[in-house]
């Protein structure tokens, strides 16, 4: 009989966000709700279809409008995290606070957005064809398609 080992979870000493290199993304005039969040790579595997980053909302703010395109894992590590999704037939405001932990294949398209207190999110996402987000118009016209290269390279729209 085989023994059972435990999973050697790897810990990084005094890891601070504040340390890392956050991306800031803000809203234009175009937008008429108050984008303000911003992302910090934490690893990423492009050859697998494979990222993991952190996003952090100002308080009440929103990130862009989007449709999610890869399977996605998130955690919430901070505050309160919305999120606001439309159908045809109905409207679901779904309200996720610290160690939420949800999964969802891709396909949604929603609005996110912090509460008073702003948030902090884990995501960890897997697309095979590297493309993880299309950005929309209120009318769900694709203003741009986010890849996992755009992250790593830092290429965001903003």
């Amino acid at each position: 009989m085989a023994s059972v080992q435990p999973i050697q979870t790897p810990v990084v000493p005094q890891f601070k966000t504040a340390d890392l290199n956050w991306h800031i993304l803000k809203g234009g005039p175009e937008f008429d709700y108050p984008i303000d969040y911003s992302l910090a790579l934490l690893g990423a595997q492009p050859e697998h279809g494979r990222i993991d980053f952190l996003v952090r909302w100002e308080a009440d703010a929103y990130c862009h409008f989007h449709s999610h395109l890869a399977d996605t894992t998130t955690m919430v590590l901070e505050g309160e995290h919305h999120i606001v999704e439309t159908t045809p037939t109905q409207t679901i405001h779904k309200v996720r606070t610290v160690g939420h932990y949800a999964y969802s294949p891709g396909g949604d398209v929603h609005m996110e957005y912090a509460g008073p207190e702003g948030t902090l999110v884990f995501f960890s996402m897997a697309a095979a064809d590297g493309r993880l987000f299309e950005v929309l118009d209120r009318d769900h016209n694709i203003l741009t398609v986010t890849t996992i290269d755009d992250i790593v390279a830092g290429r965001l729209v903003e």
